[in-house]
């Protein structure tokens, strides 16, 4: 293959295909003619999506789009402003709870809680309706208004979604933080915001350890005048049956007059609320991107745009029917629940298991008592998680647990290795059910590219085609798109209404990060690049090579992290790999590669695997090229990853160059920093 040199070079070749069965299609949300439709005409596409949901005032126009374009005065570009639905009026709370109540569905179960430490509550419609009322109220009391902004710094609980969708019913605009984020993450959102309310809670449980959240929070709080409150729901010391004011036996830290209890402030309010209608582009939430280097972005999605985008593909590719019990397995404080755990699925009356813990708390098994016990029909998760299962489970999944229940598939998070997708398939879905592989970011709102289960040929691997009304493009430096089986920039040539708006506060950020680079091109006056290197197959399938600095030059040679880890995952030995680009006197750069081993985190000992290692190489050399292999094959126990779940790649570099890290805390598992390093120590120790 002859490539440019600022081209990634895309090798790894994936022949299987799985089309829709009869039976699923038959039945399916969506047909083939959407896309044609959502082609003729994208605003009327998208506008009777937005007819799928309650307005209180219809929108006047549709959608207006304003590129950037240089400033004849200053000379720079303008910053874009795209708005969807403007004039219309909606209250999202409404269309997330009251509707469907109203409608007669009030018993219907909306959330299915189970707690780390087994505590389990079913909440009804009507059950979800008067909790949202109180803590509506209980905004209102604490002197949160329309715009003001909430900090929310909570687990996944059944509160989370309440104040969430609370917030939403007054106006308020929420940020959700991961509550294992450190106090010096959570400080920086609350002064980014100028958040008038925080919301936490006495601790949390995590991996079977009551865990003490308050103390942090008060760190992150501390000085900060336009925090007027610390709103405090007692999670732990109920559990545990503590006395007031302790949790896990400790006093609990306390400011009076700032700090109020949920118990006080939200379960003493009525259980009715008026609401009010807010404008379409009205701010719904802020979320930010993780700042795992330099500061994090603050990206701004609105009321109708982002809830009709959300709602409607939450629809067309999970297939939502009535009858499902989805189970979006992301902390609530990610991009994926929001759309794919709050809004979507309750905008369309599903009900849905939302989980506190972690995966193997207090067993690996968790998860596949959890689809038994609800009945699970759709099951949405991250190729990180089905890579540890892999480790785990090996090539069948352990006896005694019926899963017969799922029909659906679903993953998210980044590309997904095409061994890990078939396994996923063969052992979850009864090598029946469609694997529905999604692309999209926090910036995007909902899904971009991702097959409709009742139509699309599925590839694994591969998150296959742009969904109707997106429209999804791979170009090369000057914003042509390439051909089939060449690599490129990822852009999205069309504006569309889940896009995030601005940055908070930094609208000159939004520009720059995300249209300067194609400003001017195509029909519409711009394209939004998205940060992820693609490639195209002669079918038009796109396969995401990874984040457009995950690349490793070796001698001029642009190869794609994501292909190699998913040579060395294809290997039966192989439960997860990442791969990071380190310097190399001769090559520029080599290609290192980090595996963990199934079944085995794997001896301090390098030489104890020489075979394995032996073996990883040639593999990648068949599968890839030669110029692939990996300089380095590196056996740890856990690769360190963020939150969310993704591999952090850049790290593993750091690590094997022996650079400062900086603030790790918020890794999902920041004990596989030092294990790595241990690793790394060994390798470079047993030989050259």
């Amino acid at each position: 293959m002859t490539v440019t040199s600022a081209a990634t070079e895309a090798r790894l070749v994936e022949t299987r295909v799985y089309a829709p069965s009869t039976a699923f299609a038959a039945q399916a949300n969506v047909g083939p003619d959407a896309y044609a439709h959502a082609a003729a005409d994208p605003v009327a596409f998208w506008e009777a999506a937005a007819r799928r949901l309650d307005w209180d005032t219809p929108w006047h126009t549709a959608h207006t789009w304003a590129p950037p374009v240089v400033d004849p005065d200053t000379g720079d570009l303008t910053t874009p402003r795209a708005t969807w639905f403007d004039g219309g009026r909606l209250n999202v709370a409404v269309n997330c709870v009251d509707r469907h109540v109203a409608a007669g569905r009030g018993d219907k179960v909306a959330l299915y809680f189970e707690g780390e430490p087994g505590d389990r509550t079913t909440v009804t419609y009507a059950d979800l309706q008067r909790r949202v009322a109180q803590a509506a109220h209980g905004l209102t009391a604490l002197g949160v208004g329309p715009g003001d902004r909430v900090v929310v710094y909570l687990p996944v609980l059944v509160e989370t979604v309440v104040i969430a969708l609370a917030c939403a019913r007054v106006g308020a605009v929420h940020s959700l933080v991961f509550g294992g984020f450190s106090a010096e993450a959570v400080r920086f959102r609350l002064q980014d915001t100028r958040a008038k309310l925080l919301v936490t809670s006495d601790g949390q449980f995590r991996r079977g350890v009551p865990t003490p959240v308050k103390r942090h929070a008060d760190e992150a709080a501390a000085g900060l005048e336009h925090l007027e409150h610390v709103l405090v729901l007692r999670r732990v010391s109920d559990a545990l049956g503590d006395a007031p004011g302790e949790v896990a036996g400790a006093p609990l830290p306390w400011t009076p007059g700032r700090d109020v209890w949920w118990h006080d402030v939200v379960d003493t309010q009525p259980t009715t609320h008026e609401p009010q209608a807010f404008d379409a582009e009205h701010p719904l939430f802020v979320i930010y991107t993780s700042g795992t280097t330099g500061k994090p972005k603050g990206l701004v999605h609105t009321s109708g745009g982002y809830l009709t985008h959300a709602a409607w593909a939450h629809w067309a590719h999970f297939d939502a029917k009535p009858d499902d019990v989805h189970w979006c397995t992301a902390d609530l404080a990610w991009v994926t629940a929001h759309t794919y755990e709050i809004y979507g699925p309750l905008a369309n009356g599903l009900t849905q298991v939302i989980y506190e813990g972690t995966p193997d708390a207090p067993h690996r098994e968790r998860h596949l008592e959890i689809i038994e016990r609800y009945g699970v029909t759709v099951y949405y998760t991250a190729p990180t998680l089905i890579r540890t299962f892999m480790s785990w489970f090996g090539q069948a999944l352990p006896e005694g647990h019926d899963l017969s229940s799922i029909r659906l598939l679903g993953t998210v998070g980044e590309a997904i290795n095409p061994e890990a997708w078939v396994w996923f398939r063969r052992t979850f879905g009864r090598d029946e059910t469609p694997v529905v592989d999604t692309w999209w970011q926090s910036e995007t709102g909902a899904a971009m590219v991702a097959p409709l289960p009742g139509v699309t040929v599925l590839k694994p691997g591969s998150a296959t085609v742009a969904l109707p009304g997106i429209d999804v493009a791979v170009v090369d430096d000057d914003g042509r798109p390439v051909g089939p089986g060449r690599a490129g920039t990822l852009v999205v040539r069309r504006p569309w209404p889940g896009m995030a708006r601005t940055v908070w506060g930094d609208p000159e950020r939004y520009r720059d990060a995300y249209w300067r680079r194609f400003a001017g091109h195509g029909p519409h006056g711009g394209y939004y690049v998205a940060g992820d290197g693609a490639t195209l197959d002669d079918d038009g399938y796109l396969w995401v090579l990874g984040r457009l600095d995950d690349v490793v030059n070796v001698s001029g040679h642009r190869l794609s992290t994501i292909e190699i880890e998913s040579a060395l995952v294809a290997h039966p030995r192989v439960a997860e790999a990442g791969v990071a680009g380190v310097h190399d006197p001769v090559t520029g750069q080599a290609v290192a590669a980090f595996v963990v081993l199934a079944g085995d985190g794997g001896p301090a000992d390098p030489t104890a695997h020489a075979d394995d290692v032996a073996d990883l190489r040639a593999a990648v050399a068949v599968a890839i090229g030669p110029v692939a292999k990996p300089r380095h094959v590196v056996v740890v126990p856990e690769l360190p990853k963020t939150r969310s779940g993704k591999i952090l790649r850049r790290l593993l570099a750091q690590l094997w160059d022996g650079q400062e890290l900086g603030d790790t805390t918020s890794l999902q598992n920041p004990w596989a920093v030092g294990e790595v390093r241990a690793a790394v120590t060994a390798h470079r120790g047993g030989h050259a």
